[in-house]
Order: C-alpha cells, then sequence, then structure tokens
C-alpha cells in the first residue's frame, strides 16, 4: 500500500528540515513547498493526502494559499489541511479556519502533538462522518435538545433541572451541553467558575476518545455533568468555524457522549445556523420551549414549520409548555388550535421558587425537590424517560 502523502508548505528551511525529519519517520511520504504560490499548485499536482500549512510566507501567505486551494478542487474532493501558526490568540486561529484549515497547531509544538493531530484529522477524513469504535452500547444514547420559541421562557431552567430530575430520581446518566456559545448561562445559573474546560477543547481536541471527554466535563453536586460553553463570546467562533469546516468533529463529540450517558441534553440558543441545523440533524428528539403569550406562539409557528421544512417527523419535536398556568389571556386548548398540534408537556408555573433558585445558584431540583415546580419538572422527566423506553424497547427484542 503507498504511502500517505503529506504537502509541507513553509519556507522556514529549518521548519521544514524537522517536518520532514518527523514525517518520514513515522512512515509519511513528504513533498515540500517553499512559498504560499508554489504550495497551491503542488497542491493541485502531488495530490497530497494532507497539508501542513505555514502562516507566514511570501508571495500568497497560508490563509490566501488555503482559500485558493479549496476554492479549485473538485466537488467531493477535501484534503485536510493543518494550519502552522506562531500566533495563538483566538483571531489568528479562526481567521484560518475561516480560510478552509481542518485544525491549527501553534509553532513550536512537539513532533507527537503534530502526529497525533495528522493521524486524527486523516482518521476522521478516511473513516467518516459519526463513525465510532466498535462495543455494545451501553447506555441509552439519547440526544435531546432544549430549543428557546423565544427569549427568556425558561429554556435552561428547564434543562438543568430536567437533568437532575433523571440522574437522582432514575439513576439516568446525563449530560448537559451547553451549546449557547455567545452566552452560555450555565456556568452562572450552577455557580461555577471560568477556569473549567469548554466545548471549544473537545472540539479541537485531535484525539477526542471518551477518557479525554471525561476530563473535559464538569461534575455538578446534583449528579449532572456538564460541558459548557467558551468563557468569551469571541471563542463562540473556534465551535462555529470547526464545526462548519469539520461537520464530523461535533458529529463524533455527540457519538462519545452517547456511548456514556443515557441522556445527552443540549441547551440551545434560538438562533438557526449551521451549528443548530447540525445539531438538529443529529438529534433524537427537540423540545421546543414555548410559553402562552401572542409573541411566542408566533415563533412556534415559525419553528415548526422550519421544521416540517427540514423533513423532520412530527415525533421528533416536542412542544413543552413552561409556566402553563401562568394568566396569559390565552389558554392551551386556544394555543393548541392556533398551533394546529398538542402541546406535549406542561410545567408549572412558581415564579418565585424559580428566581430564588437561580439567584442561590442552587437548581430547585436539589433544593427544593418536592416542591411544585420539583414535582411539575420531574413528572416531564418521568414522561420522557417513558417514551424512551417505549422507543427502544422493539429494538431490544
Amino acid at each position: 500500500m503507498a504511502a500517505t502523502k503529506v504537502l509541507v508548505i513553509d519556507d522556514d528551511l529549518n521548519i521544514q528540515r524537522v517536518l520532514v525529519f518527523t514525517l518520514k519517520q513515522e512512515g509519511f511520504e513528504v513533498v515540500v513547498a517553499s512559498d504560499g504560490e508554489a504550495g497551491v499548485e503542488m497542491a493541485r499536482s502531488a495530490a497530497p493526502d494532507l497539508i501542513l500549512m505555514d502562516v507566514a510566507m511570501p508571495k500568497l501567505d497560508g490563509y490566501v494559499a488555503t482559500h485558493k486551494i479549496r476554492a479549485a478542487e473538485p466537488a467531493g474532493k477535501r484534503v485536510p489541511i493543518i494550519m502552522l501558526t506562531s500566533e495563538g490568540d483566538v483571531e489568528q486561529r479562526v481567521r484560518g479556519l475561516r480560510a478552509g484549515a481542518d485544525d491549527d497547531i501553534v509553532k513550536p509544538f512537539h513532533p507527537l502533538e503534530l502526529i497525533a493531530r495528522i493521524r486524527a484529522l486523516l482518521a476522521r477524513s478516511g473513516v467518516g462522518a459519526g463513525a465510532t469504535a466498535g462495543g455494545a452500547q451501553t447506555t441509552l444514547g439519547r440526544l435531546c435538545l432544549f430549543y428557546p420559541a423565544k427569549g427568556g421562557v425558561g429554556t435552561t431552567t428547564i434543562a438543568i433541572n430536567t437533568g437532575i430530575a433523571l440522574a437522582r430520581e432514575l439513576n439516568r446518566r446525563t449530560l448537559l451541553v451547553d451549546a449557547n456559545l455567545q452566552f452560555g448561562d450555565l456556568r452562572v445559573f450552577l455557580d461555577l467558575g471560568l477556569d473549567t474546560a469548554s466545548i471549544v477543547n473537545a472540539l479541537t481536541e485531535p484525539d477526542l476518545d471518551t477518557e479525554l471527554l471525561r476530563n473535559l466535563i464538569v461534575r455538578h453536586h446534583s449528579g449532572l455533568d456538564l460541558l459548557l460553553a467558551p468563557t468569551s463570546p469571541e471563542a463562540a467562533d473556534i465551535v462555529v468555524e470547526r464545526t462548519r469546516s469539520d461537520p464530523a468533529s461535533l458529529t463524533h463529540l455527540l457519538s462519545l457522549a452517547r456511548r456514556l450517558y443515557d441522556y445527552t441534553f443540549v441547551d440551545m440558543a434560538k438562533t438557526i445556523d449551521d451549528f443548530n441545523l447540525q445539531l438538529f440533524d443529529e438529534a433524537d428528539l427537540i423540545f421546543v420551549v414555548m410559553t402562552a403569550d401572542l409573541s411566542c406562539l408566533k415563533n412556534v409557528q415559525l419553528v415548526l414549520r422550519t421544521m416540517d421544512n427540514l423533513g423532520y417527523q412530527r415525533a421528533k419535536v416536542n412542544l413543552v409548555l413552561n409556566r402553563a398556568n401562568a394568566y396569559t389571556g390565552i389558554n392551551v386548548k386556544n394555543a393548541e388550535s392556533v398551533l394546529g398540534r398538542s402541546i406535549n408537556y406542561h410545567v408549572i408555573n412558581e415564579y418565585r421558587a424559580a428566581i430564588s433558585a437561580l439567584n442561590s445558584g442552587e437548581p430547585f431540583m436539589s433544593s427544593r425537590p418536592d416542591g411544585p415546580l420539583g414535582r411539575s419538572v420531574s413528572e416531564f422527566a418521568r414522561e420522557m424517560d417513558k417514551l424512551t423506553a417505549a422507543e427502544l424497547a422493539p429494538a431490544a427484542r
């Protein structure tokens, strides 16, 4: 079998020598270009399996060269590109991803790290999206999204407390992923610091496996596990660009979560962009959280129409009415009539208990699980688990 061919595009002769030596030691075939313009031509003529692209080069810099290589690629053919950069800040990394790079590594780097990133990227490109290691599924492996029909409907509160109810009352292993990338609230709502790992670490880890994912997850004392949002809005761009250029990275992360957990909950932002669209596609269930007011009903209609246009079966999209007993002038029957479908789950309104829990950093399913609001969310969790059991039962026979 022919050796895997790596194209090194770098104008620094010392870096070239180090890379050529390291790659040949690992059994790779290596070809070299000393500037961006030559690198673009060699990417076409040499047909490499992977490209290592320096950023600062004469004639064409790495960003322009990467963009030109991507523009010239035939449909269905995408050569993995790793950017070699001396810049460690977020803006430079995002710029590389936007140009079309699949990964980046900051110089100086350890050869073992570089080889690990190369092999991981080749594996993702060769095996295909969603490929996972063999082995029996020992968890329910359900992926459930909590999507807000509009801001302020209590999506994060419901996701947190439903996850705690499943973990504590039903002994289900539950992970909550904060996918409100720019302004995620889990750190605030659960009184967590800024020094914890985030989804950025998971999606940029070249050798992500179940053990590494466990190390990135934060365990809350309630029994709920968490994969947190980035600590700054600009770092969210890394996630968006990573998943745009390499959708398999998100698929891989979610596949690992399915193997580790009975339920993976994703707390989403209300935008409909490429990142959220991929989450919609990957999910088993989408819980659209709503309230019974006119503006929210208008949004729910739009969301349901979008889900229909995406071709999802109606059973995949469930409506969760939060603050169901709050007086808004629109009762449940009226809301269902407007929407043309039933509301699947109701969570009662107990404003004081919910706000008190948020301000204290202690979820009400931990502090007051036997209160009216806790009982309502517990019932929702149990109904969800029954639905999962019923759907998975035929497959277990």
